[in-house]
């Protein structure tokens, strides 16, 4: 489960975010996941109880917003919202699309006292 993995790379982020800014304790965590970004979010909140033990998240609530797969057809250049990589166009039915968006996962705010 590569959700552990990316679980420890976050609390890195926070612990160094918590020594910088003088924090001691995270009340809630901002995660925004794309659906295009292979990190299932249900996988990502168990790692998150796990993986913030002993730590200055303990506790914390964790509130995952999912953003939309979005794609561009090289073909015909339409922009549409995808769930997988390989949908075709809805307007032309080719494949492939490029993917603009929805590929990520990013730590968008803390919430700490």
């Amino acid at each position: 489960m590569h959700e552990m993995a990316l679980m420890a790379s976050m609390l890195e982020i926070i612990q160094d975010q918590a020594r910088q800014e003088g924090f001691s304790r995270v009340l809630r965590v901002v995660l925004e996941i794309g659906r295009l970004s292979a990190v299932d979010p249900e996988a990502m909140r168990f790692a998150f109880d796990v993986g913030t033990q002993d730590s200055v998240a303990q506790g914390a609530e964790l509130t995952i917003q999912e953003t939309e797969g979005l794609a561009r057809c090289i073909s015909c250049g339409t922009e549409a919202q995808v769930l997988a990589f390989y949908d075709p166009c809805p307007a032309c039915g080719r494949v492939p699309l490029e993917i603009v968006a929805g590929r990520d996962m990013r730590l968008v705010s803390l919430d700490v006292e």
